[in-house]
């Protein structure tokens, strides 16, 4: 019987900021086209599947920097798991080894959803943050902004519903990669039903149940590209969110 090869990433280099736009708007305009070319880092190309057994060395960096892809990180205790969604301009330290220094005795998977690529924010990297010290402080909120979006999971896998709890997600997940069309909001995710069962902690056939509810009054739809929302947001759209400000453009223009 034949050893299953698992691809191994591949690797060259990129520019951080012509990849990361946002990164770039830290830098003032006079010195922005110096910082284009200045902030090179080695890419690695990461396989959709599991993630099990590698690493990709940052030598005392800061860390990776995913430039594309949709991961899924998994930690569990005692048959439990927590789960967390991740894609384009998350930072994160590394894909394995995160607790070795835990008390508790913890699993940890990263599942690549969509082949990504990441930026390597390796020691040498970091040498070139002295010329740009502005850039140290945007990954830093970009790490502090997972923190919260963690927070926001944990509120939302506290409630009772498995319906209000994938409802809650949805839109959530709206907030950052959603698109406002005129049937509604386009999660652009292909999230499987046992995804969301991670990410709301529960049980699969739970959440195809709950979807299903969700479905006949009409609030969550699945389409071909991901996953389709009608009417509000619990509070973001009667709050005046962005996506209320493109929503109403278009129903304006409608």
């Amino acid at each position: 019987m034949g050893v299953t090869r698992v691809p191994r990433p591949s690797s060259g280099v990129c520019y951080v900021l012509r990849e990361d736009p946002e990164l770039a708007e830290a830098i003032e305009p006079d010195r922005r086209a110096q910082a284009l070319d200045a902030c090179v880092a080695r890419e690695v190309e990461i396989p959709a599947g599991a993630w099990r057994g590698r690493t990709i060395p940052i030598d005392g960096g800061i860390g990776l920097l995913i430039l594309e892809g949709l991961l899924i990180h998994r930690v569990g205790i005692a048959d439990r798991f927590g789960a967390e969604l991740l894609g384009e301009g998350d930072v994160l330290r590394a894909l394995q080894g995160e607790f070795e220094s835990s008390t508790l005795v913890l699993t940890s998977d990263w599942i690549v959803l969509e082949p990504a690529r990441v930026a390597v924010l390796d020691e040498r990297f970091v040498r070139q943050l002295a010329l740009f010290p502005q850039l140290a402080g945007q990954l830093f909120a970009r790490s502090v902004q997972r923190s919260r979006q963690l927070a926001v999971n944990m509120a939302i896998v506290h409630q009772a519903r498995v319906d209000v709890r994938l409802h809650m997600l949805l839109w959530q997940l709206a907030g950052r990669w959603g698109r406002v069309r005129s049937d509604g909001v386009l999660v652009p995710l292909r999230l499987t039903h046992a995804i969301l069962a991670d990410l709301v902690a529960a049980r699969r056939p739970t959440v195809t149940s709950a979807l299903s509810q969700l479905a006949k009054r009409g609030a969550v739809k699945p389409v071909a590209e991901g996953w389709l929302l009608h009417g509000d947001a619990p509070g973001e759209l009667r709050h005046g969110g962005p996506l209320a400000v493109h929503r109403e453009a278009i129903e304006r223009s409608g």
